[in-house]
């Protein structure tokens, strides 16, 4: 663990949890159909109905490739009813639309004047993928575009890795991450040599948090390798919502009974127990013969909304309904992700918060 002295000086500037207020909401407009392969037309109009749902509380910040992506996205907003007049479109190139994974990541001070900051993380296309040096550009993009101070993650002088979805926060000092993602010393290694200790102080500088709790693996069919976000999330300072598989037949069954058996022993970085909530599985969704990641668990909370992914599942009933129960100060909504899944991510992977001030 940090010092005191060291503790009090990098929580100057956290990760706000996503539920505090936010001033906008970062999206990339789907333009390339190799992420959606043979399923991209219905992909515009999903997104117009998730503007829509953000535009009721925030801005909505969109990036587009040219002006012609921007017009068509403006055909699809207006018709879909979205409120244009709090979208701004970015004009900036970038290699594909998950915007969580590399759109600024925000931290927030609140002393001695209040301000946000961007913490820039390094994007490699989730040590797979070779065209992602566009979208490693966007981060300081925003930044510059915005008047924000840019506050580079480095750790023993090297610029550090991280997807905006490897991480939650409770934005009181407790990180979730997953070992498989971070810690797998050979597939999809984002840090060569990093060791959990080496997060650990990445994310105490860097986000502010100095608490990780590590669960084990990811869900099946998720091309990041286990990024945390489709397997447990904060609903609260204190409440962790999980999924579980119920069938010990199904290939998900025993990595996430790990997870649960992690939570039950886990403390927050004040001592104490968080209360664990169960979310279902849906049934396994396939495309083409493949298993998609689909998980309730990528919900995504905007300052009017929670945007939760259905799956034309009897599940569906189940997640709005526990997510329902959970956040009290804002309804629920489900958002058909049926489409949005094949290309291996669905609400929380296509949108990153930026706090208010």
């Amino acid at each position: 663990m940090a010092s005191p002295a060291l503790a009090t000086d990098v929580q100057a500037f956290r990760m706000p949890a996503e539920w505090e207020p936010h001033e906008a909401t970062w999206l990339g407009w789907p333009h390339n159909p190799s992420d959606w392969p043979g399923r991209f037309a219905p992909i515009p109009w999903v997104y117009g109905e998730i503007v829509r749902k953000l535009a009721e509380g925030e801005i909505v910040r969109i990036l587009v490739p040219s002006r012609a992506h921007e017009a068509r996205a403006r055909r699809v907003l207006e018709r879909v009813g979205a409120a244009t007049s709090r979208v701004e479109f970015f004009r900036w190139p970038t290699d594909r639309g998950w915007t969580r994974d590399f759109g600024p990541i925000c931290v927030r001070r609140e002393h001695p004047e209040p301000e946000v900051a961007v913490a820039r993380f390094r994007f490699n296309g989730w040590a797979k993928y070779p065209d992602h040096r566009k979208d490693d550009l966007v981060a300081e993009r925003a930044a510059k575009a915005l008047g924000l101070h840019v506050r580079h993650a480095l750790h023993e002088g090297r610029p550090v890795v991280l997807e905006g979805g490897a991480v939650d926060v409770d934005g009181k000092g407790t990180i979730l991450a997953t070992e498989e993602c971070l810690l797998d010393p050979f597939v999809q290694v984002r840090n060569p040599g990093f060791e959990r200790a080496d997060y650990e102080d990445v994310f105490r500088a860097s986000l502010g948090a100095t608490h990780a709790i590590w669960l084990g693996q990811g869900i099946g069919g998720d091309d990041t390798h286990g990024h945390v976000d489709d397997v447990a999330r904060f609903v609260g300072e204190r409440t962790i919502v999980f999924v579980r598989e119920k069938d010990p037949a199904d290939a998900n069954y025993r990595a996430l009974e790990e997870n649960r058996d992690r939570l039950a022993d886990a403390r927050l970085a004040d001592g104490s127990r968080p209360e664990v909530v169960e979310l279902p599985m849906p049934a396994p969704l396939r495309f083409d013969g493949r298993r998609l990641p689909a998980s309730y668990a990528n919900y995504y909370v905007a300052n009017a909304a929670v945007l939760v992914p259905t799956f034309n599942d009897p599940s569906d009933r189940v997640a709005l309904g526990t997510l329902g129960e959970l956040f009290t100060d804002r309804p629920v909504v489900g958002i058909h992700a049926v489409d949005l899944v094949w290309g291996l991510g669905t609400l929380h992977c296509l949108t990153q918060q930026q706090p208010k001030a």
